[in-house]
């Protein structure tokens, strides 16, 4: 079988959301698998990939995973680069993270910082093993001559993303529990003060945006994917709260760690490339995201 685009975490927040392609997931193949990933790109033999399949959580699935998060990323990211060199793929566009970036920056982050201190010691498994595929891209396109790029989306949200509570990232967590306490007749509980800032994106307008850089965008260095718009979690759960109608109480737990505080990115590279993209409002994307979680309630990954 011969398809020309293959997008690996097809199924995913971000693979879902892109309408073109070959998607592929874990029932497919197991990626961590050096073999396996071999002969199944042998046998699609893709011209161009959009790898989004990775190990991922939220703040509490980092802490708890760390030695999980770092291995199977590691070979993920290996696998389905080498893979793809060895079979003749011509553009590989791999999704990084803001969590590759030093914890101590100045900010506001920009695409030349990621390697200049120590990420976060709340996810730096899993942040030192996303930088190795800027690494790895970079030696690749120096040793094989390979078009193999990375993206960077600050905090990315929508449809089918991992809602759970334990493991999920702030947003679909969030969501998940004013379902809950809504259903149950119970207060919500939030981790955290409510004051850390966030840079959210919705899922369809990473997906439209990598679909130009496949096409488009031929820089060793990594682009970020953000709105550049900061907003706090409270205020976050706000929106969450009236698009649920949830009508209880919202306690913020104090005792629970909030994470970094902040870390603002800079699009001005995306925007200088395409200065009248027009992102997502956040309303309008959480008001989606939760009507399709609510709607989908029993199917989703939670």
């Amino acid at each position: 079988m011969k398809n020309d685009l293959l997008i690996t975490g097809g199924t995913g927040l971000v693979g879902s959301a892109i309408d073109v392609g070959t998607k592929v997931s874990s029932s497919d193949v197991d990626l961590r698998i050096a073999e396996d990933t071999f002969n199944f790109f042998e046998k699609q033999k893709p011209k161009k990939v959009i790898h989004c399949a990775g190990r991922v959580g939220g703040l509490g699935g980092n802490m708890n995973h760390k030695g999980e998060f770092f291995y199977e990323n590691i070979m993920i990211n290996t696998n389905v680069l080498e893979a793809s060199r060895r079979v003749g793929v011509e553009k590989v566009v791999s999704f990084l993270s803001t969590c590759v970036f030093p914890d101590s920056v100045e900010y506001p982050l920009t695409e030349k910082k990621i390697h200049i201190g120590e990420p976060h010691h709340s996810n730096y498994p899993y942040a030192y093993a996303k930088r190795m595929v800027d690494i790895q891209s970079r030696a690749y396109k120096e040793q094989y001559g390979l078009n193999y790029v990375s993206v960077i989306p600050t905090n990315i949200y929508g449809p089918n993303d991992n809602f759970s509570i334990d493991d999920g990232h702030v947003l679909p967590a969030l969501i998940h529990k004013c379902y809950l306490a809504k259903q149950n007749n119970t207060d919500l509980e939030v981790w955290g003060s409510g004051k850390p800032l966030r840079e959210f994106i919705y899922s369809e307008d990473v997906a439209k945006l990598s679909k130009w850089v496949l096409e488009n965008y031929e820089e060793e260095e990594p682009i970020i994917f953000t709105t550049s718009e900061e907003i706090s979690v409270g205020n976050v759960v706000e929106i969450v709260v009236n698009c649920m109608e949830f009508k209880g109480k919202v306690v913020f737990n104090k005792d629970k760690p909030d994470g970094q505080f902040r870390k603002p990115a800079d699009n001005s590279k995306l925007l200088s490339y395409l200065p009248d993209f027009k992102f997502t409002p956040i309303e309008v994307g959480i008001k989606n995201t939760v009507d399709w979680f609510v709607k989908n309630y029993d199917e989703s990954r939670k």
